[in-house]
């Protein structure tokens, strides 16, 4: 039996979907800052799961597929991408130029794809990952010379914020494998229930390595550090992801993928007007060549799909 065609393009309510994920994702940054400041970098990765997984546990069935691909994938997306990009912005990076550096995420996973499952690069993603290779030396730039102390980041925070999109990427893979491991692949399950897997890493974390005056500072936090981690957990990972989920099962993903697009604009934007964050010459400059490089891959990738 034919699957239905997709439709033509979004409706009214998927567009409204796909705007609304668009601020949501890119609100996130600023929601950690918030966060961190009255939880470390460890604490914050604990609380964000526990609000993440805690509520649909109870009514999301767990996927059908070997355990070991639920464990890795909370690792890597987990414990590896959000204690990176925590501790980024804890020790140096601003929730604006923090949401331009994790979309370099799509170009660690295609480096990963080539290694590790023989995929070859388009010459479209050679050209952006070029191009974002040129927007990582003007961000590095940034630390070089005597203007490098008055940065409002800091070399480690922009090396940090760089492993965590490369840990996203490797979760990207995993999650690949797990689907081609699954006849019956569910994204949402997989999610979830992936989502208790970095809770007891991140406690352990902060029992070894947080100071001891802070390992219960957390108890006495502000509502709004509160509010900003329920926001991180259910606003941003389970609505958020599940709208996204839902559009990719009704839209192709080149029809869907080029909305996040939109996420470091709003990033940006938010570091800029609500928290006061100021870019240099050399930021904007590697901001430019980044968002060149997500736009010649996925819009190219969009309009050569258009044309099939």
């Amino acid at each position: 039996m034919t699957p239905p065609a997709a439709p033509a393009r979004l409706s009214g309510r998927d567009l409204a979907a796909a705007l609304a994920i668009v601020f949501i994702w890119g609100m996130n940054f600023v929601a950690m800052k918030y966060a961190l400041r009255d939880f470390t970098p460890f604490q914050l990765g604990a609380a964000r799961y526990v609000f993440a997984a805690l509520p649909l546990v109870l009514l999301v069935k767990p996927p059908r597929l070997h355990w070991k691909w639920v464990l890795v994938y909370g690792l890597f997306q987990g414990v590896g991408q959000f204690g990176f990009l925590f501790s980024a912005i804890k020790v140096g990076m601003t929730a604006s130029l923090a949401s331009v550096l994790m979309q370099t995420q799509v170009f660690f996973t295609a480096i990963f794809g080539y290694v590790l499952l023989r995929e070859r690069a388009s010459r479209q993603l050679q050209v952006g990952l070029l191009l974002a290779a040129l927007g990582l030396t003007c961000f590095a730039m940034n630390y070089v010379g005597p203007q490098a102390d008055s940065n409002a980041t800091t070399a480690w925070g922009f090396v940090l914020n760089l492993c965590a999109a490369a840990m996203w990427a490797a979760s990207n893979i995993v999650a690949r494998k797990a689907q081609q491991a699954s006849a019956g692949f569910d994204a949402l399950g997989f999610v979830v229930w992936s989502s208790l897997a970095p809770i007891l890493p991140f406690t352990l974390l902060t029992l070894a390595f947080d100071p001891a005056s802070t390992r219960w500072a957390w108890t006495g936090a502000a509502l709004s550090s509160w509010v900003a981690v329920a926001y991180l957990g259910w606003v941003a990972t389970v609505l958020a992801y599940g709208m996204w989920t839902g559009l990719l099962k009704r839209h192709p993903a080149n029809r869907v993928a080029p909305f996040s697009l939109g996420v470091p604009v709003v990033g940006l934007a938010a570091g800029l007007l609500w928290l006061g964050e100021s870019i240099t010459a050399w930021q904007w400059a590697g901001i430019a060549l980044v968002v060149a490089a997500l736009g010649w891959v996925m819009l190219g990738g969009t309009r050569s799909g258009a044309a099939r």
